[in-house]
């Protein structure tokens, strides 16, 4: 397949550049925590981001109206770059981009050119709506209304809506809104324009973190907008459209955790060439680099690699990857939260003050395991949804994922795709055994089958990237290589603890039958608990912590 969508790469970079120096200009360590401290949206920022001269909301908006036509993987790029600076801003930034998704993905041509071409054009602040008070991440349960009004004919010419939104970035300041509401047909999108009689914004929310967004509720009392407004044209189709959104914002969501996470390792790592104790840096106290440093920078490079491929794959015009952008948030937004948490710790007592901007990147990333999406959301959905291809492939889903690896590592025998192969091949033995015995009826069942999921994925994604560039020269792929198979090890781990806990956990003690059935999966996974697994772990990670230590 040829790629359908996305920027060259020199432009990407100079986009990139551009974005590191406005960011710069406007947002030193003081100014985040003045705009922390103060609840404040930075509105001179956003203004000059928006701007003709930057543009950068152009990225994500397609050449026909106006807009660069970049790809889901050059918006999780900007994404991840503003999270690595300051979250808060990301996500009032980049709701722009949510909240034009349902009108670029279901709109019609004279919807899009109507609204999206002031938003390129005038940059437009957009602020997408769906979450209610009582309905949280159950869009399918919401309560807002959009009551038809007909003419004399009976045909309908206008609707009125009534409800409240609750949680919405931008509420405040956004031009234009994209929102959801409950039509005689079904859930659909509207747009309405901000100064419409009867839309209004609620308190603004006092929060844990991201402070520098805007968050308020939206209120709609007796709002009438024409037909024209609904998206799409079509009553009923606001669910289909919210679900495909979900593959894209879920990406940029994953960017946000990497970013963050990112952005909170790097701090660490500055701190640790700097901070002396005992006679040495702690950046050459081993216990130090590896437990605070090596698995959070190896854990955010494998999501790194699951969301360029899964990026790659919507750039190529591939549908239908919702699972895989649960998969993406789930693992890169964790992985962010436990990145941050450990840099905190990295710090000691200044990581714990709110003058060291650590401390505020691990309030503000804790939102990204929330909005678009619980993890636990995430967890139901990956597991479901993994155990039903796993059923209807009769195996072959995870078994095709093994084999593809075999292969890699035929070729590249170090990247440690013979782990995650097996790891695969448990992971099926083990939604086997939990299908005979109705296993996905408890809801843990589905999360530990998930978590197990998503390391399989994220680490084949990181295999087949790993050996791709050590085949491509790539000057990172010494380090990669060395970075996959650590995760690997991670991998096939997770698969056999999980699996024995899958195995045993739902049981019933005079179940003889049971235990002999568990028993075999015990059997099956006894490989993940092969010493060879473990031999030169500890040298893989000090070799991932040496160009660290030569002051790289």
């Amino acid at each position: 397949m040829t790629q359908v969508a996305g920027l060259a790469p020199d432009m990407l970079d100079m986009v990139v550049q551009t974005l590191r120096e406005v960011l710069k200009k406007h947002l030193s360590d003081e100014r985040m925590i003045e705009l922390d401290h103060n609840d404040e949206f930075p509105t001179d920022l956003v203004q000059e981001l928006v701007s003709p001269e930057v543009g950068m909301h152009l990225l994500f908006l397609p050449e026909e109206v106006g807009g660069m036509g970049g790809g889901a993987r050059d918006i999780c790029r900007i994404s991840e770059e503003m999270a690595a600076v300051d979250l808060g801003v990301a996500t009032a930034f980049l709701a722009i981009f949510l909240g034009t998704e349902p009108l670029l993905m279901g709109g019609t041509d004279e919807q899009k050119a109507k609204w999206l071409t002031p938003v390129a054009e005038e940059g437009w602040i957009v602020a997408y709506c769906v979450t209610e008070p009582e309905a949280g991440s159950n869009v399918a349960a919401l309560k807002t209304t959009a009551e038809r009004i007909t003419d004399d004919d009976g045909n309908v010419t206008a609707y009125k809506l009534n409800g409240t939104k609750q949680f919405i970035t931008n509420g405040s300041v956004a031009r234009l809104y994209t929102v959801m509401a409950r039509t005689p047909d079904g859930p659909s999108f509207f747009v309405i324009e901000a100064g419409v009689p009867g839309l209004s914004a609620g308190k603004k929310e006092d929060k844990h973190g991201i402070r520098a967004s805007n968050t308020t509720s939206v209120i709609l009392e007796d709002v009438i907008v024409p037909v024209e407004n609904l998206i799409g044209g079509v009553e009923g189709e606001g669910l289909k459209q919210g679900s495909a959104v979900f593959g894209h914002t879920r990406l940029m969501v994953g960017a946000f955790g990497l970013g963050a996470g990112r952005g909170a390792v790097e701090r660490a790592l500055q701190y640790a060439r700097e901070r002396v104790q005992f006679g040495t840096t702690l950046i050459q106290k081993e216990g130090y680099v590896l437990k605070l440093l090596v698995p959070h920078v190896v854990d955010l490079y494998a999501g790194s690699a699951y969301l360029d491929e899964i990026g790659k794959r919507l750039d190529d015009g591939e549908t239908g990857l919702e699972v895989e952008g649960a998969i993406a948030k789930l693992w890169a937004t964790e992985a962010g939260n436990r990145a941050a948490d450990a840099a905190v710790q990295a710090l000691g007592g200044y990581g714990y003050m709110k003058e060291y901007v650590v401390e505020k990147i691990r309030r503000d990333v804790r939102i990204t395991s929330i909005y678009e999406g619980t993890s636990e959301i995430l967890q139901s959905i990956v597991g479901m949804h993994r155990w039903k291809s796993h059923v209807r492939s009769r195996g072959a889903f995870y078994g095709d994922i093994a084999s593809s690896l075999d292969r890699v590592h035929a070729e590249h025998p170090d990247v440690g795709a013979d782990l995650v192969a097996a790891a695969a091949r448990s992971l099926a033995h083990v939604i086997d055994h939990g299908h005979r015995h109705k296993m996905p009826r408890h809801q843990i069942a589905l999360f530990a089958w998930a978590d197990m999921a998503t390391r399989v994925e994220v680490a084949d994604a990181f295999c087949h990237q790993a050996a791709r560039l050590r085949t491509e020269g790539d000057d990172e792929a010494a380090r990669k290589v060395v970075m996959s198979r650590i995760f690997a090890r991670e991998a096939l781990r997770n698969v056999s603890s999980m699996g024995r806990q899958c195995a045993v956990g739902f049981t019933e003690p005079g179940d003889e039958e049971g235990i002999e059935d568990a028993r075999a999966l015990l059997e099956q996974l006894a490989q993940g608990e092969d010493p060879k697994i473990t031999v030169g772990e500890w040298l893989d990670m000090a070799e991932v912590a040496k160009h660290w230590q030569a002051g790289a």
